[in-house]
């Protein structure tokens, strides 16, 4: 199946600068994991240690944040979009 994940400016230089990229899969997790097997280091960056998503790194599944679904088990089809977005925080 093919997914569409959008890469977040500050991870394109691990994909070569494209900022769509398609890969096979049929879970949010698996599409992390063809990405990883890709574009080598961007696990790392989307996750923690444990495999869980980064705090400050939101995951949206056809604009619905996987938090609130079935997180890294999120099922995708064919045709369907993920994107990844670094949380932004500070301010005065």
């Amino acid at each position: 199946m093919a997914i569409q994940v959008k890469i977040p400016t500050p991870l394109r230089k691990l994909t070569s600068g494209q900022d769509i990229v398609e890969v096979e899969a049929t879970t949010v997790g698996g599409a992390i994991d063809a990405l990883e097997a890709a574009h080598p280091g961007m696990k790392s960056k989307i996750c923690d240690a444990n495999g869980n998503v980064r705090r400050f790194i939101n995951v949206y599944a056809n604009q619905d944040d996987i938090r609130f679904q079935e997180k890294l088990d999120t099922p995708v089809k064919d045709g369907d979009e993920i994107a990844i977005i670094p949380a932004i925080a500070g301010g005065a």
